[in-house]
């Protein structure tokens, strides 16, 4: 699902056209996403892939996640609910995605909480996914460092998977190029899962966009702009991812280039 010639994001300037033409492409072409997400977010993850235009599935089972991990166009593991379902499946499914040449994006929730699920995420960075959707403290279990760009960056590099750093400003990282953004609103804090299901917008992007960098960053920024628009609508946390839902939705390149922040 590659596209032949989108606009680069080489400089930062750039990233907010680029941004827009992938979510058109997006709603063009409903990339396929298998999400094999925890349980609290699997419902949100679905209706932002739809608002976004993408086709989530999201099955655990091992019989099965082998099966649609191969139709998809994308993957993510994320490993928020590591039951004993979801550690059977996640292997089928991220071998199926290596086969297949699907891009893989691992979101390790919780690594720092739990030495097992520490040793799970870790042999699933050996499967070498395309990206890393991690906060600070995820970042720090993992590299085993205090969390930062230049950590990030080293992460980058000697995983082979772009690092998408996310906190008050992202950072997205393929250990030579760095991008930060710095756009959100607090709302995004106060509702369960919008991290979890943003991941599965970085798998979106990155079925379509060979450039899993500027994917990653480009996904992020569109994030984070439907974020400032729904915080100015919603009345709160409640009203909140309604009000997301419809601003990604409705998302287009002005909205993108006009409330853009970037570095």
């Amino acid at each position: 699902m590659v596209d032949d010639a989108p606009p680069r994001a080489n400089h930062p300037d750039t990233l907010p056209r680029l941004a827009a033409r992938l979510l058109e492409e997006t709603r063009a072409r409903h990339p396929r996403v298998h999400a094999l997400t925890n349980a609290a977010a699997q419902a949100f993850t679905a209706n932002l892939l739809l608002a976004a235009g993408a086709i989530p599935s999201l099955t655990v089972a091992a019989e099965e996640a082998e099966h649609f991990a191969r139709r998809a166009d994308a993957v993510l593991v994320n490993l928020g609910t590591l039951d004993a379902e979801r550690r059977a499946g996640i292997p089928v499914a991220v071998a199926a995605a290596r086969e297949a040449g699907r891009p893989l994006v691992l979101d390790p929730v919780f690594v720092e909480a739990s030495p097992p699920r520490l040793a799970f995420a870790r042999a699933l960075l050996a499967e070498r996914p395309a990206i890393v959707r991690l906060n600070p403290g995820e970042l720090r279990a993992l590299a085993g460092a205090a969390p930062g760009p230049a950590v990030a960056a080293g992460f980058a590099r000697e995983t082979g998977a772009v690092v998408a750093l996310t906190g008050e400003v992202d950072v997205v990282t393929d250990g030579d190029r760095t991008i930060r953004i710095a756009n959100g609103h607090s709302l995004m804090a106060a509702i369960t899962a919008m991290g979890c299901a943003g991941s599965a917008l970085l798998a979106a992007f990155a079925a379509l966009h060979e450039d899993h960098s500027e994917a990653a960053a480009a996904a992020l920024l569109v994030l984070g702009v439907a974020g400032e628009i729904a915080g100015a609508r919603a009345a709160g946390p409640g009203s909140f991812p309604a009000a997301y839902l419809d601003a990604l939705h409705a998302l287009d390149e002005a909205a993108l280039s006009d409330l853009a922040r970037i570095s």
